[in-house]
């Protein structure tokens, strides 16, 4: 495993890292949630992603359990929420959803610290951006967070990049904290945004990169070139917006073709859609999902094939894929 810088910090992630979305409560307890976690660490893994959505917060309890149960020393792991949605409570919706003003933010900062039975929280992010409440607004309170000594660091998921400099500079401006990172979805057909939209931001702001869904919610496992399998993400009501991408039948004919390449390499499509991600030299670090230890092992996979993928095998990868990106 290797650790990257996180943009222009001085801290360190691991370039693969492992996410709670979907998985934890819902599919993985806390005992299963610590196996994982142990498992993961013991893979070098030190960057662990949550968000105060994920559950409906109970994602975060699960960790915060896993965490205590596994007894680990504060600096040895790096951990992350993000705020925005909020959560499903009693009474007036107002202030409580969809948001990034001051008195969510600084509430809902308090509710994460509680739920994972934490002092603070590593890395916070916006979860989207929020239209309504200046940025300036949000800036100053995300700012006040880190001052407060509630989080270290904080940055932004799924921003524009004239929204994500807007914030870097009003911080600039006032002398506050400044965003570190970004959270984006990043695979091989959702790259433009990554590889062309941000890409100004790098050298600028020198932007960090923690990217979510390596394996398009399934679709590069090639599990969907078939159907759509009992039990997979694409068979849950929850999750059945993700269907139209799922079973694409261009994109799984694509991921028939990719398969080829991963098999050439000693691997899998799963593992080679991550290796490619891992690629990015702009990507501080992957994020992984996993709902069983098995599809974690495997996803692990991708460290031996990211060596692997020459210029050439780069270039035969986006004569596939890169068509159909978005």
């Amino acid at each position: 495993m290797q650790y990257r810088r996180l943009g222009r910090s001085g801290l360190q992630v691991s370039e693969l890292s492992l996410g709670s979305w979907i998985t934890y409560h819902n599919q993985v307890d806390t005992k299963a949630a610590s196996e994982m976690l142990a498992a993961a660490k013991d893979a070098g893994i030190n960057f662990f992603d949550n968000a105060e959505i994920y559950a409906q917060g109970q994602s975060e309890v699960v960790m915060g359990e896993a965490f205590k149960a596994l007894k680990w020393a504060r600096l040895d792991y790096v951990v992350s929420t993000k705020f925005y949605w909020g959560l499903e409570t009693p009474g007036l919706k107002v202030n409580q959803r969809n948001t990034l003003n001051r008195k969510y933010l600084s509430q809902a900062i308090d509710g994460s610290l509680k739920r994972m039975q934490l002092d603070f929280i590593d890395l916070v992010y916006c979860h989207r951006p929020d239209p309504f409440t200046p940025i300036e607004e949000t800036v100053w309170a995300m700012s006040d967070m880190i001052t407060q000594g509630k989080a270290l660091y904080w940055g932004t998921s799924e921003w524009s990049a004239a929204d994500i400099r807007a914030a870097y500079e009003i911080a600039e401006r006032h002398h506050l904290h400044k965003p570190v990172m970004e959270q984006p979805q990043y695979h091989l057909f959702h790259r433009l945004r990554v590889e062309e939209e941000y890409s100004r931001l790098y050298d600028d702001m020198q932007l960090g990169l923690t990217t979510w869904s390596p394996l398009a919610s399934g679709l590069l496992t090639g599990k969907y070139r078939n159907g759509v399998p009992a039990g997979s993400r694409g068979s849950m009501e929850s999750l059945s917006f993700l269907l139209p991408g799922l079973t694409d039948i261009a994109k799984n004919a694509a991921v028939g073709q990719l398969s080829d390449i991963a098999t050439e390499l000693g691997g899998n499509v799963a593992q080679l859609a991550i290796a490619w991600a891992n690629k990015n030299p702009r990507v501080s670090s992957v994020i992984l999902g996993a709902s069983k230890m098995s599809q974690l092992q495997d996803n692990l996979g991708a460290l031996a094939l990211t060596p692997k993928l020459t210029p050439e095998v780069l270039a035969r990868i986006d004569a596939i894929a890169k068509p159909l990106a978005a």
